[in-house]
């Protein structure tokens, strides 16, 4: 527990985070990573390099010093943090790292203006979180390593089948080398691929979504081909996978993880809203309903450029003539002529309110959202205007956690 002068001194400090916060991480990153290169077979590279880790850990630092007097309020940000922590196998030394870099990067960025106050006031709650992080991944391990088929750390994989879904999409079906049972997951969850590219210093960790239900004797992850544009590099892992993996190859995997999953015990209606590859867990969630004969309404939604690029469009349409209570509905922003010509696209564009209120005739439902943080912050506020409560919207980051609305509406 922090004392009230602790907690003063560290709610102070948030007009400085609000301006001064990227700064910080960014120094902290290059500091860190200077002194500790190891850790670089963890982080993401190109996270890095678009500074999207960057914004996503000063949004966490000035979300944890404005509920520094009830850290309670950050816990569901803590524990979707601490998947990812557990899937990536940090552990508890690497917090002392963290905080000896981060509290250097506040002294080096605000100079002065951090006094021995405020880096003491720091340092007792940096502590405090991070004893939180740690308690809670430790009860993740445990969890992971010992349920059925459960392990530790990462387990080697061979990729059983390698297929293509679509131009830019590939599935990969992935069974255990030892031949044992693999642990079982819920809808949503993800797994975490290390892998080291020729010609590469550095592992390099990447989760991709599970794309199919649970039960299976293997994991199924559908990668996408991630090409670079403007500023945006090429995807390392995304296009080895798709060049240099084959049938046969071996790949190291950790356990599932995740808290973007469905609700299996809540009766209301399920409507699944994806954006390109964003329909990974969507699948998962769709196959688990179906095949669990669930007969609660379904509405599959599902934005693309053009079928060329839409994966599991055949397997989707084939789950609607068989089960009357799915519906799938498309929206492509480029259709091609086939597209056209086989009445798929039941809208030309973008999603909208008023195309969501006609083909969602449940409203009353709950919504899952995965895509661009672009596509799915359109899709929420679209929702929004036609009704739809935030707490009924859940939603999936690929890659670090942002936020579909402003700081200033979150407090």
């Amino acid at each position: 527990m922090l004392d009230q002068r602790t907690i003063d001194v560290i709610k102070s400090t948030v007009p400085v985070l609000e301006v001064h916060g990227e700064a910080i991480t960014r120094h902290f990153y290059q500091t860190m990573f200077t002194a500790h290169p190891e850790l670089l077979n963890i982080f993401n590279h190109a996270n890095q390099k678009q500074g999207r880790q960057q914004a996503a850990l000063a949004n966490m630092v000035y979300t944890a010093a404005l509920h520094i007097d009830n850290l309670g309020a950050i816990l569901p940000a803590v524990r979707q943090v601490a998947h990812k922590h557990r899937s990536l196998g940090i552990v508890p030394e690497q917090y002392t790292i963290v905080g000896t870099y981060l509290l250097k990067a506040i002294k080096d960025v605000l100079g002065d203006a951090a006094t021995d106050e405020i880096l003491t006031a720091w340092s007792d709650a940096y502590q405090v979180i991070a004893d939180a992080f740690i308690g809670i991944e430790q009860d993740m391990y445990n969890e992971a390593s010992n349920q059925t088929g459960g392990w530790d750390g990462f387990r080697t994989f061979l990729v059983a089948k390698k297929v293509k879904e679509s131009d830019v999409i590939t599935s990969f079906y992935l069974t255990p080398k030892d031949g044992k049972s693999i642990s079982s997951y819920q809808p949503g969850q993800y797994i975490s691929i290390k892998i080291q590219p020729e010609e590469q210093n550095f592992t390099q960790i990447r989760q991709y979504t599970l794309s199919d239900a649970p039960g299976k004797p293997y994991y199924r992850i559908s990668v996408k081909r991630e090409s670079g544009e403007l500023e945006r590099p090429d995807g390392v892992i995304s296009n080895y996978l798709h060049d240099h993996i084959t049938e046969g190859s071996v790949v190291e995997l950790s356990a599932p993880a995740g808290d973007f999953t469905l609700n299996m015990e809540d009766s209301r209606p399920v409507v699944l809203v994806s954006g390109g590859v964003g329909l990974t867990p969507m699948i998962s969630m769709l196959n688990t309903l179906i095949e669990s004969n669930d007969e609660r309404p379904i509405t599959f939604l599902h934005a693309n450029s053009n079928g060329t690029s839409h994966a599991f469009r055949d397997h989707v349409n084939r789950l609607s003539q068989e089960h009357p209570n799915l519906r799938a509905y498309y929206c492509y922003t480029s259709p091609v002529d086939s597209d056209l010509k086989d009445g798929l696209v039941y809208k030309k564009g973008y999603m909208d309110a008023a195309w969501l209120s006609q083909v969602i005739q449940e409203p009353d439902a709950n919504y899952y959202l995965c895509g661009s943080v672009a596509f799915m912050r359109s899709v929420y506020e679209e929702l929004l205007s036609i009704g739809v409560t935030p707490e009924h919207i859940h939603y999936e980051f690929f890659g670090p956690k942002t936020s579909l609305t402003p700081v200033s509406d979150q407090v």
